[in-house]
């Protein structure tokens, strides 16, 4: 073969290989764009909806609707990560923490305790100068949640712009207060809420004041409206992931992978907020038995229950579910849940009863998984709960005569 031949040869050779090529990189450019299509397709139809709206009555529907906006809009969960553990597991890492500066305040509790409370004043509030009537918003975090969550300085954020004050419920031993008598928290007994409520309405008795619970501190707060109906100082509430029953919420907790996920580590953490009040509790609870729990089932059964005088385990969790409490509610309150939670399962909140309370509206997203509610492609700034809990807020600040006499 001669030169010319051969260059011909490795010429023809390279052409091949070329078109091999952009057709090979047709191909996979039509799969991308089929796969991305679909996936599209899928997202819209199945995932991005709008969420169901409950409540039996019409006021507080046309009231939510006129002045809240967003539980009528379609919430788009972040496009890749819109399933309920993932959102639920990502929250911490993905949004933001703004910066607060807190001021502690240390209250005594009915038993001689002491009870920590963290206030964000918002001294520059340009809409409410006045602090006397400067509108108060009650925080309560989740199970093993303080001040520093970040989905609490997230409201706190959303309450600075609109001109509030907050103040954060942390719950004994959390916050890393010293205990002065032998007891800690529970989702059933709402006497040092009851305390702070009072506390706070009286130092600022010509301020508004409502309050917002987060998981475990919204099934605090439904028990204390349950048991004092139209006789207390907050206007209105917000719920946040609430379970709604302890038992089915237990259960879901416990299938191996959400034990794994999530019911391990929470075990962990409470152990870890008693481990340093040990001697304290000693003579009270079998402590051995109560750091050996690997679940948080396990540590109510051993240490909860029992500190506060619960006969069983099945007693105690009868007490702390809010279902049992929702038609006695006698304050408007808007609770906010995904129906892929895996901490409140969405055959256990209760639709039909909250329908016969006028009192009660049930906000209930198809995505959003526990305290995730994550949306936007970089969900750092701001969440679809976020949205909720601002817009509420306001709402009853601003317009709360409309639904205040339901």
């Amino acid at each position: 073969m001669n030169l010319q031949g051969l260059t011909r040869g490795v010429s023809f050779y390279l052409e091949s290989r070329v078109r091999e090529g952009l057709l090979a990189s047709g191909v996979g450019w039509s799969l991308v764009l089929c796969f991305g299509a679909a996936y599209a397709c899928y997202y819209l139809s199945s995932i991005a909806k709008k969420p169901q709206l409950v409540t039996g009555s019409k006021g507080l529907s046309c009231f939510l609707q006129d002045h809240c906006p967003v539980v009528t809009e379609t919430y788009y969960p972040t496009v890749w990560c819109w399933e309920g553990r993932i959102q639920t597991l990502l929250r911490p890492f993905i949004t933001s923490r703004p910066s607060v500066q807190y001021r502690n305040e240390l209250i005594t509790a009915t038993d001689g305790g002491q009870i920590s409370l963290d206030w964000f004043d918002n001294h520059d509030s340009i809409h409410y100068p006045d602090s006397s009537t400067r509108p108060t918003i009650l925080l309560l975090p989740g199970l093993t949640g303080t001040s520093k969550e970040s989905y609490i300085l997230h409201m706190i954020q959303e309450s600075k712009t609109l001109g509030y004050r907050c103040v954060i419920l942390n719950y004994r031993g959390i916050a890393g207060e010293n205990l002065l008598t032998p007891r800690t928290y529970c989702a059933a007994n709402t006497e040092d809420l009851e305390t702070v409520i009072h506390y706070v309405h009286n130092l600022y008795s010509s301020a508004p004041l409502m309050a917002a619970g987060v998981s475990m501190g919204g099934m605090l707060l439904l028990n204390y409206l349950g048991k004092t109906g139209r006789e207390t100082p907050l206007k209105a509430a917000a719920i946040f992931s609430a379970g709604w029953n302890v038992f089915e919420s237990a259960d879901s907790l416990e299938k191996p992978v959400n034990w794994l996920l999530f019911n391990y580590y929470l075990t962990s953490c409470l152990q870890s907020s008693i481990i340093r009040h040990r001697e304290m509790f000693d003579k009270l609870f079998n402590m051995n038995l109560v750091m050996k729990a690997k679940t948080i089932r396990e540590f109510d059964k051993q240490f909860t229950s029992v500190m506060f005088g619960y006969p069983t385990i099945e007693d105690y969790y009868a007490d702390a579910s809010p279902c049992r409490r929702l038609k006695r509610i006698g304050i408007p309150v808007l609770c906010l849940n995904a129906m892929d939670d895996v901490f409140s399962p969405n055959h256990a909140i209760p639709v039909e009863t909250a329908k016969q309370n006028p009192n009660v509206a049930l906000i209930l997203t198809s995505c959003g998984g526990h305290i995730g509610f994550l949306e936007g492609l970089w969900p750092r700034r701001c969440t679809y709960m976020d949205r909720v809990f601002r817009q509420f807020v306001q709402a009853v600040f601003e317009h709360g005569s409309k639904i205040l006499n339901i």
